[in-house]
């Protein structure tokens, strides 16, 4: 397939999704079958794929089985979840420990990892050692929201290949940087997207819109300016991708991109992302947050505003604080500088409920 080209399959089978999408993108034609073929899903949290959170399984399943047919044999499944989960919980959850079993394919836990320091046009960065040894690369992501960068596809699914040391850095760094820089230092050979239900709010999942789609490209550029489409977004809105165009990683979404269809279906035409999550974030005061800690904090405000309970003053949270004296509400251990906090690294959203309902 050509760079400027996305694949579509549409339906419902994520097993038949996974291994049209492998055939049709013939990047394996030119892979040695000797080579060491990783793929990365999205396993941020230890929740099953309706919850529209994490990669179905069955995805992952049928290009496996496409690959192993056509005679590779040395393939590895990697992911790192968020802070404050276990990847060996989540592989568990999500059904990969039966993946892995069925195909003899192992499971490489990335929090576990050893890291390497690399260099990229702004800095160093650390990676996780396995993740540097593949000799190809598979990016399967979830198109879902993300309640700090908007949009989590293509660009940010690579942060799972980091050590948890990393992750914190990067948010405190603000995340759109690192994030197009980790992709100038790891690049996949094959992107697939797995838009069967994601979530257009949460990373975490829990409010799954059925999207019947799966796509494929090479240049997670292109792949995440049209997946900021689909959610109802400008690709401008997620500075990431902006930013990794400036690095020479890709080119966004143009009147030369090709979209090719493999199979007929209904067009998507935006699948408009709900304002939850901006409306929730109006109170929020954040510098520097972990995903887990924020997405705990939206959660909860979300299960507030239902009830007519939404606090009024500003809440603060991220790394940002910690050391800090605050006047005010805070959200996890790094704002126990704070007038009140929700206390825990991260919290749970029902933690940040209860206290909130309280009267804190």
């Amino acid at each position: 397939m050509r760079e400027n080209e996305i694949l579509h399959w549409f339906g419902t089978d994520p097993f038949e999704a996974g291994r049209e999408l492998m055939k049709a993108s013939g990047q394996w034609q030119n892979w040695g079958r000797d080579e060491l073929i990783g793929l990365k899903p999205n396993l941020v949290v230890a929740k099953k794929a309706s919850s529209g959170a994490t990669t179905h399984p069955a995805f992952v399943a049928g290009a496996i089985s496409f690959l192993q047919e056509k005679g590779f044999r040395r393939i590895q499944i990697l992911e790192g979840s968020w802070v404050g989960d276990s990847t060996k919980r989540a592989f568990k959850v999500c059904g990969y420990n039966k993946l892995s079993d069925k195909y003899d394919v192992p499971l490489i836990d990335l929090q576990k990892n050893s890291s390497v320091v690399m260099e990229s046009t702004n800095g160093e960065y650390r990676i996780c050692s396995s993740v540097l040894q593949l000799d190809r690369l598979i990016n399967m992501p979830v198109l879902k929201g993300h309640c700090q960068t908007s949009l989590t596809c293509a660009l940010k699914n690579l942060k799972g290949c980091i050590p948890d040391s990393e992750k914190r850095r990067y948010h405190r760094m603000g995340l759109h940087q690192p994030i197009a820089d980790l992709n100038e230092i790891v690049r996949a050979d094959l992107i697939l997207v797995d838009g069967l239900e994601g979530d257009p709010d949460y990373e975490e999942g829990g409010n799954p819109v059925r999207m019947n789609l799966f796509f494929a490209g090479t240049d997670p550029v292109l792949i995440d300016s049209y997946a900021a489409g689909l959610l109802g977004l400008q690709p401008e809105e997620v500075a990431y991708i902006g930013k990794a165009a400036a690095l020479g990683i890709g080119s966004q979404l143009s009147d030369e991109t090709k979209l090719r269809y493999l199979n007929k279906g209904e067009a998507v035409e935006g699948i408009q992302r709900s304002v939850a999550a901006y409306r929730l974030k109006e109170i929020v005061r954040e510098d520097g947050a972990c995903s887990a800690c924020y997405a705990s904090l939206m959660r909860a405000l979300s299960f507030l505003e239902k009830e007519d309970n939404f606090p009024s003053a500003p809440v603060h949270i991220g790394q940002g604080y910690r050391g800090t004296q605050v006047s005010g509400v805070g959200i996890g251990i790094c704002l126990k500088g704070a007038d009140s906090y929700a206390k825990g690294c991260p919290p749970e959203a029902a933690e940040i409920y209860r206290f909130f309902k309280d009267g804190s």
